[in-house]
């Protein structure tokens, strides 16, 4: 009996589990989704509420998703969304420009360009808002954790999608992703990991410019559901009636910050309006891995050179100029350091960064004074 040079291969080493610097045990292999030994929705509170109340942390956790009303000031993100304009070359007064011909890399890259994704990464408007303390407080509020980290995320600027923006250029799939309703989470695992996203608003929605929508119906009672599913369903794809389980678009004004629970099925509905845009910055946080040293210098590097961060492979760059070439590094307040990596979250009292770098950086040091697929 021969052995084919495939079944001679060494199996692949699992991948190392880091635990985050935190009383309380979150584990993940990529800083992106967590093993705990409570869920979020299930989380008794060990730490005092610091941005939500009672009732939106209740809301949160029976729901799926809550709404901080201007974590950041209103006029701060006036300020992003300008940025965004800019930083494409469209002009908010000629709708005409948002539908010009350009060159795309790859499929990924056209579907990108019909969702309204904006390859901006670190500009310093970007990490104001990462580094906001009502933002990183209400992130501690959910999951009832300190040492955390802020995700690298972009933009997006979504135009009525029609001509080179049409979502009919993508073809359909029967099963997986579908930016109409999906799951950020496999939840057919017997144990589901924790993920948490999250959006900053940076216009005012309305229902004609599509935008987020969810079914916090289906996450209250999906462990009364799930048992009623075939065994072959899509993990990532809910087939759920509509009219017991709606779909809601929240009202989301700029400056306000929507987090929800990987659990939850939501998605981006399309933008029917005539010439109105819906604008949003991702940002997240996680428990910080501080341990995982290759997944946090990637993150430092990122950063200080403005490069596309390697978390996510829709992560593409600017095709036309990357913001390597445009804008300076990010300066960052102490806050900032730590969600980012540059500084350990076991050293709060100098802003030291873990292996010397906030020293290379000329980072700041000190805690200022006084939370991407949808």
């Amino acid at each position: 009996m021969t052995t084919s040079a495939a079944d001679s291969r060494p199996p692949r080493p699992r991948p190392r589990l880091h635990r985050a610097p935190s009383d309380r045990p979150y584990f993940s292999t990529d800083g992106e989704s967590y093993l705990a030994q409570t869920t979020l929705r299930e989380l008794e509170k060990s730490r005092p509420l610091r941005v939500l109340s009672e009732e939106d942390f209740a809301h949160w956790q029976t729901y799926g998703y809550v709404i901080v009303r201007e974590a950041v000031p209103a006029a701060v993100a006036g300020q992003l969304l300008d940025f965004t304009w800019e930083f494409q070359g469209l002009d908010p007064d000629r709708p005409d420009s948002w539908y010009e011909d350009r060159p795309f890399r790859s499929a990924l890259d056209r579907q990108l360009h019909v969702y309204g994704f904006v390859e901006a990464y670190h500009h310093q408007l970007l990490w104001d808002n990462r580094q906001s303390q009502r933002v990183y407080d209400a992130f501690v509020d959910v999951w009832d954790c300190e040492e955390l980290w802020v995700t690298l995320d972009r933009l997006n600027l979504n135009p009525p999608n029609v001509k080179n923006r049409d979502r009919a250029l993508i073809d359909p799939t029967d099963r997986g992703f579908d930016i109409e309703l999906h799951w950020d989470i496999d939840t057919t695992l017997g144990v589901p990991p924790q993920r948490v996203q999250g959006i900053i608003a940076l216009n005012d929605t309305r229902p004609e410019l599509g935008g987020f929508q969810c079914c916090p119906e289906l996450f209250r009672r999906f462990e009364e559901w799930k048992p009623g599913q075939p065994a072959d369903r899509d993990p990532l794809r809910p087939d759920a009636d509509r009219a017991a389980f709606p779909v809601v678009r929240p009202e989301l004004h700029p400056g306000d910050l929507l987090i929800w629970n990987g659990l939850l099925a939501h998605g981006v509905a399309r933008n029917t309006s005539k010439d109105g845009v819906r604008a949003v910055q991702y940002l997240s946080m996680m428990p910080a891995l501080e341990e995982h040293e290759r997944l946090r210098r990637s993150r430092v590097d990122s950063w200080r050179h403005l490069r596309t961060p390697r978390w996510n492979r829709t992560l593409v760059g600017d095709p036309v100029l990357h913001e390597s070439q445009r804008y300076p590094t990010a300066s960052l307040n102490g806050l900032g350091e730590r969600l980012l990596g540059l500084a350990s979250w076991t050293d709060r009292g100098t802003g030291t960064a873990a292996g010397g770098d906030a020293a290379a950086a000329g980072g700041q040091s000190g805690e200022p004074s006084c939370a991407v697929s949808a």
